[in-house]
């Protein structure tokens, strides 16, 4: 989601968003009704993308009983926060609405729908909840004297720093060249407390070119930390422009980290190991819970804009899991749809090519489908390939392309298992 205000011609929009800012469509501030929850889709959704996570945990892996009770005792804090970040949305929505921070979908433009004021920078309740979450759990699981305690809440300090950032940048419409600059601010926290290991391990076949197996990269690691958090926060920030495409892309995404953690937990002896993946799971499970209670309200049609405020610090959350899990490189395959919109979009992002402030794809509203632009996104490109869909059925479509990326990250790392590292 954008910011409110509308930018000069010569500035360039990294994002494609769905709705356009207006104040001139006023109506009164007791005629706003928000729609209820579409609890029946998030149920499907959440069975579909948690079943085979817990499964694993609870049945198919003998984990640590002292480590699956703190995972499971994340859960259920984890559920708490679904629920209250589901009770607190309406609220939050009629306070951004009495200060004019709305928008109008334009991917609804010419329909009735259209013309609805949509409250927008909601993702400042997930986000909030989330923190909450993730500061009482530190109850239940750490200690005064545990290793992991200086980075969990250096962790913390750097999401909460990316959504200050982001709820900024929705009130105040930072330029874009700035906001590329500030997840590297937001990381230093982690950065800083960071005292894992700056090591990479040579895949096999260059072992033999490089004469070493493992390399010490020291600052240069510390650095590609902080590049790694830059493109995963403006990643799914500029994959956008469909109701529920950018939370859409964080559970599917979430998903695929937490099977991932479990699975590299039940396979694995080494404690320290097990330690680094449930660090992971501790803060998806609160980022995937209190995402999808959001998604109840901004799956199509949506009744709440996100914001820039929940993309950053969807962004930063998954950056931040890679980080500490030392699992990177799975985590970028995992974001290969990301990865895909973002080369298509570098010509417009580097000004080769001429970026309108909204890159999305045109609504016919006799048909009610949408028709790809030669804007270079992944929305806009799968339009021009496959032709004009509706609105929620291309977004279907591109979180089933984030599912397939992901199953194929599972896939690719089981055939090199053994030979590439």
């Amino acid at each position: 989601m954008a910011a409110r205000k509308r930018p000069s011609p010569t500035s360039i929009s990294t994002k494609p968003d769905t709705w356009e800012p207006k104040t001139t469509r006023n109506t009164p501030d007791n005629a706003f009704n928000l729609s209820p929850p579409k609890l029946g889709s998030i149920f499907v959704i959440s069975t579909l993308l948690c079943s085979l996570h817990l499964y694993l945990l609870c049945f198919h892996y003998t984990v640590d009983a002292e480590l699956k009770r703190s995972i499971l005792i994340n859960a259920a804090l984890s559920l708490v926060g679904f629920f209250v970040t589901l009770k607190m949305i309406p609220v939050a929505a009629r306070y951004v609405l009495r200060r004019n921070m709305f928008g109008f979908d334009i991917n609804k433009r010419g329909t009735p729908q259209g013309e609805v004021k949509v409250p927008e920078s909601l993702g400042i309740v997930v986000g909030v909840v989330f923190l909450i979450v993730a500061i009482i759990f530190q109850y239940f699981n750490f200690t005064e004297d545990s290793n992991w305690l200086v980075e969990y809440n250096a962790a913390l300090a750097s999401i909460c720093f990316m959504i200050l950032l982001g709820f900024v940048d929705d009130v105040l419409d930072v330029p874009w060249r700035v906001k590329l600059v500030l997840p590297s601010f937001a990381t230093l926290p982690l950065l800083m407390a960071y005292a894992g290991h700056t090591t990479i391990v040579i895949p096999k076949p260059l072992v033999s070119y490089v004469g070493l197996e493992v390399l010490d990269l020291g600052r240069i690691y510390k650095l590609y930390m902080g590049l790694l958090a830059v493109f995963c926060t403006n990643s799914i920030n500029i994959h956008a422009g469909l109701n529920g495409l950018e939370i859409g892309q964080t559970v599917v995404t979430a998903a695929a980290i937490l099977i991932h953690n479990v699975m590299q937990i039940g396979s694995s002896t080494d404690p320290e190991y097990h330690q680094a993946h449930a660090f992971s799971i501790y803060l998806t499970q609160p980022l995937m819970a209190t995402s999808l209670a959001l998604l109840a309200f901004n799956w199509y049609p949506s009744s709440v804009f996100v914001g820039d405020t929940y993309t950053v610090f969807a962004g930063m959350t998954m950056a931040v899991v890679g980080i500490l899990g030392h699992f990177s490189e799975t985590l970028l395959i995992f974001f290969l749809p990301q990865v895909l919109n973002f080369l298509l979009s570098l010509p417009q992002l580097a000004g080769i090519v001429k970026c309108p402030r909204h890159r999305l794809p045109r609504f016919d509203p006799a048909t009610g489908l949408l028709t790809g632009t030669k804007d270079g996104t992944l929305v806009n490109v799968y339009l021009r390939l496959f032709g004009p869909k509706s609105e929620k059925s291309l977004c279907i479509h591109l979180l089933v392309f984030q599912a397939l990326a992901c199953a194929f990250c599972f896939l690719l790392r089981h055939f090199l298992a053994g030979w590439y590292k």
